[in-house]
């Protein structure tokens, strides 16, 4: 057994042990779902360590041969494009376990629930076959639908059927264009997705657009893009926020990873809807800010800010080039660190006051300065300032922008100016003026707390002032995807 397989059954042993353990321990519960979710993100870290950035092709693959005459099998493996997702997955899943310390009702369902989600979301990221890889990517709605609708707010119940319903939907007609490319395997060829990659591009040009549009659908759903992001504000704002930790700094992840790995196995379809791309994602950006601009729920402005920013990743991925590509994978990154840090904050505040209004709040930085301090490097990065990992992404894709369409990249600073904007006006009411009477008791971060919030926003700040490990991560898988584009476009 490699390390992916032990890495992706370390939750599931998890799941296993806390299913035999009496439900009246609950401290117990709570520390073995935190040990679990620490050893698989310390297992991560060490595939970070012994992973080679000189290498493009995937690494520590596995392999498991479940039925030849289908050639179906269990495939693992990493690139440079996964590899990160797999570390922030793990993380973010500690960090959300950290927080969820408050949870008080059916802890063992929502532990088992936690863990059965990281193993769904690492297991989308290690997958190296499309059917294993859909499998994965389904298994995450149960844990998910389960987690709003026990533990949300008010409006829980209808939350998450909602988002089950949209991303059920989605996931069909992504269903639809892997058994269309299927049509083209050899017989028994299996759905390995190097095999299905040289397939996809044996069909007709009229074919490629319509599979493309299918998984553009199936993973629009997911980042969100625009139209298809109905689901998301309200999901945000109904789900415990340990749980939008996952949401915002995971899920919406794999959207954007299945599309990158889409583009690279059809790109001359992509090059056809390029300029429909551009426009969705510059759309999606500002009207995103200036959703978030307008909210007075915490909760709601950063779920509207992750339309914008994730509208960023689809400018990057529809740059078809090799600074786009970075621009998106960095973007991804980033966005997965600020909004996990920004739910938890956020979910740490609400604890204390019962309130997300922001209007409600005023000069918290005299009786909560650690809050304060890390709400607000947390939101300079949201807006891209320099010195954080917002920056070093936005920035390459605004390049890899400019060198695709010039003087459209306008709109993405204009977008960044909205994002200046709804940050700043949220320091502003958060921190200035007089400290209201029912304020004045707030308790400020408990060390745990601290402690998920420091981890958070140390990697922000130091991916800000120096991103050259993260860049090297990934240069060689970007470079070679580049490279299949540009030459299959050309």
């Amino acid at each position: 057994m490699g390390i992916l397989s032990v890495l992706l059954l370390t939750p599931a042993f998890g799941i296993l042990v806390l299913a035999f353990m009496p439900r009246e321990k609950t401290n117990q519960i709570r520390l073995l779902a935190n040990i679990f979710a620490a050893i698989a993100f310390l297992l991560s870290c060490w595939l970070v360590a012994i992973y080679d950035i000189h290498d493009s092709a995937l690494q520590f693959e596995e392999q498991f041969v479940l039925n030849p005459k289908l050639g179906t099998a269990i495939a693992l493996g990493v690139d440079g494009l996964s590899l990160p997702m797999v570390v922030l997955a793990t993380l973010l899943t500690t960090i959300a376990l950290l927080a969820s310390f408050n949870i008080s009702n059916s802890i063992k369902g929502y532990y088992i629930s936690m863990l059965l989600l990281e193993f769904g979301m690492v297991g989308v990221f290690l997958s190296q076959d499309w059917s294993l890889f859909y499998i994965f990517w389904e298994l995450t709605l149960i844990p998910l639908f389960i987690l709003i609708a026990l533990w949300g707010g008010k409006r829980r119940n209808v939350a998450s059927i909602n988002f089950v319903l949209y991303t059920m939907g989605g996931s069909i007609f992504m269903l639809v264009s892997l058994l269309a490319i299927n049509q083209y395997m050899p017989e028994h060829g299996g759905t390995l997705m190097s095999s299905m990659t040289i397939a996809a591009q044996s069909m007709p040009p009229d074919e490629q657009f319509w599979v493309l549009m299918g998984f553009l659908i199936g993973f629009g759903v997911k980042m969100p893009v625009f139209p298809l992001h109905g689901w998301l504000p309200l999901a945000h704002v109904e789900a415990p926020s340990p749980v939008s930790i996952l949401l915002s700094g995971i899920l919406l992840k794999m959207g954007a990873y299945g599309l990158i790995r889409v583009v690279v196995m059809l790109p001359e379809a992509t090059l056809v809807v390029q300029p429909y791309l551009l426009f969705i994602a510059l759309f999606g950006m500002i009207y995103g800010g200036v959703l978030a601009w307008r909210q007075t729920d915490l909760k709601a402005l950063v779920a509207y800010s992750s339309v914008s920013h994730m509208g960023i990743v689809l400018l990057g991925i529809a740059c078809l080039n090799f600074t786009g590509l970075t621009g998106a994978v960095l973007q991804m990154t980033a966005h997965g660190l600020v909004a996990g840090a920004l739910f938890l904050l956020v979910g740490l505040l609400y604890e204390r006051t019962n309130t997300r209004n922001i209007l409600d709040y005023s000069s918290l930085v005299q009786v909560m300065p650690r809050f304060a301090l890390f709400m607000t490097i947390t939101l300079f990065a949201a807006m891209g300032l320099p010195g954080t990992v917002g920056f070093v992404a936005e920035v390459h894709a605004v390049i890899g922008g400019y060198q695709q369409w010039g003087n459209l990249m306008l709109f993405l600073g204009l977008s960044i100016l909205i994002s200046a904007a709804y940050a700043m006006r949220t320091i502003g009411m958060l921190f200035t003026g007089p400290v209201k009477p029912e304020m004045r008791e707030i308790e400020d971060l408990k060390i745990y707390e601290l402690t998920a919030a420091c981890i958070l926003v140390a990697f922000i700040v130091l991916f800000g002032l120096w991103p050259a490990p993260l860049i090297d991560l990934s240069v060689e898988t970007i470079t070679h995807m580049s490279d299949i584009i540009s030459q299959s476009i050309q």
